[in-house]
């Protein structure tokens, strides 16, 4: 019997390795910042080695972009950067990325086409009607947080506040029903944490991921059908309506997009939520400034929030043909970890990358993508929600105190898992 040897990389891997789970377990942020740091400032772009997989895989590498400008680059060029081959850093197959991803796994012309139909389901209506559920539903976390704290007792902010507000505007939106909401949440939670061994051990990691995208995709599909037998005032009614040339979204598909809508819709704005708390919570004279003016200065500290957190650490593209990009010659086929976490602290775009800076401005940070085709759908809906939340958080929480956070070991999400919180 023989065994296959695995296959040879075509570039030496760089001295830096940002690829080791090492490098995202550690709490230190500034020393990986620094490591970033080095990256941008060498010529080119680094070749690095395959993360650590959940399924098997003949990856040999990819090579990480670190600089603002090259993300960008990337982003804003479809027909040199394909996402139909994938788009995780981590190795996995790609129908199984399209299942978690939907149409962020696509090139034009599917993408565009499957991206418009969704669109097509927010209209005018459908968004008056949203804001006015998280404005209420914001209130409400709140209120339940307030109870919470004049118990007297310490409580986790993470799960008392930050996971409210995402998964009650998800689940308005669609209408998942109360019973169902939890499995939901978690289920997205723990399907973009897998890498965190609080989820799933590592022999364990590919059945816990299959087995979450199953929850995940079936509420979806079998929501879709509900509502096509039981329309509703909802998102859910107008995405099985919804048509673009023809086209319609498949039941497949809306299982997909309910595995998209649950990660990005609910993990991304939870943790902005947690990070920014806790960076107004020491830096009170940042939340004075806020608050002499909220209506006005609110949109310039949603950017820094995004900017700050940066809550998706990393996606990837494929070079669909041989090309360059600083200097550095990328074969077809070779993946491209795009780390906004490095983009968002480049000292060539941002002064004082390293601190939290609500007058920041302008502001152009890569929390909802490099733009191009893929800049984010639910950028508005999550500003939204950070809007209406932070006004209740800041008017109405009084001084508190934290602990350390417990941060989630992930080099796709920037993740807080648990930060206790009590009445100073």
């Amino acid at each position: 019997m023989t065994i296959d040897s695995p296959p040879t990389s075509p570039h030496p891997y760089h001295r830096l390795d940002v690829s080791a789970e090492a490098f995202w377990r550690s709490g230190d942020f500034r020393s990986r910042d620094d490591t970033f740091a080095q990256l941008r400032a060498e010529p080119g772009v680094s070749w690095q080695p395959p993360t650590s997989a959940v399924f098997p895989h003949e990856e040999t590498g990819y090579w990480a972009i670190t600089r603002h400008t090259d993300i960008r680059e990337v982003s804003q060029n479809n027909a040199v950067f394909g996402s139909s081959l994938g788009v995780a850093l981590d190795p996995m197959p790609a129908e199984i990325q399209r299942m978690t991803t939907y149409f962020l796994s696509m090139d034009p012309p599917d993408h565009t086409r499957n991206r418009r139909l969704i669109s097509s389901a927010f209209t005018p209506r459908q968004v008056k009607r949203i804001e006015g559920q998280i404005r209420e539903n914001a209130r409400q976390v709140v209120d339940d947080l307030l109870v919470a704290l004049r118990t007297g007792d310490e409580l986790d902010f993470v799960s008392a506040c930050s996971t409210k507000l995402p998964m009650k505007t998800i689940s308005d939106m669609i209408g998942i029903e109360p019973q169902d909401q939890e499995a939901v949440a978690y289920a997205a939670e723990s399907l973009f944490s897998g890498s965190d061994d609080e989820y799933a051990s590592l022999e364990e990691r590919a059945m816990h991921v299959m087995g979450q995208l199953g929850i995940l995709q079936n509420a979806g599909i079998e929501l879709a059908k509900l509502r096509r037998e039981d329309p509703r005032e909802d998102l859910m009614t107008s995405i099985v309506n919804a048509e673009v040339d023809g086209h319609k979204v498949s039941d497949n598909d809306i299982g997909s997009f309910m595995v998209l809508l649950g990660s990005a819709g609910n993990d991304t704005t939870k943790q902005t939520t947690t990070h920014v708390f806790k960076a107004l919570v020491e830096n009170p004279d940042q939340r004075a400034w806020l608050l002499d003016d909220f209506d006005g200065r609110i949109n310039t500290a949603i950017d820094e929030f995004v900017r700050w957190s940066t809550p998706v650490v990393s996606f990837a593209r494929h070079a669909l043909v041989d090309t360059e990009l600083a200097g550095t010659p990328i074969a077809a086929g070779e993946k491209l970890g795009l780390f906004y976490c490095s983009a968002n602290r480049d000292e060539e775009v941002f002064d004082r990358p390293y601190e939290f800076d609500i007058t920041r401005a302008p502001n152009p940070h890569v929390g909802f993508g490099g733009g191009g085709a893929h800049f984010c759908l639910g950028a508005q809906l999550a500003k939204m929600e950070l809007r209406h939340l932070f006004y209740e958080l800041l008017t109405r929480v009084p001084d508190v105190s934290l602990g350390e956070p417990e941060y989630l070991t992930s080099s796709f999400v920037h993740g807080i898992k648990r930060m206790s919180v009590s009445l100073a």
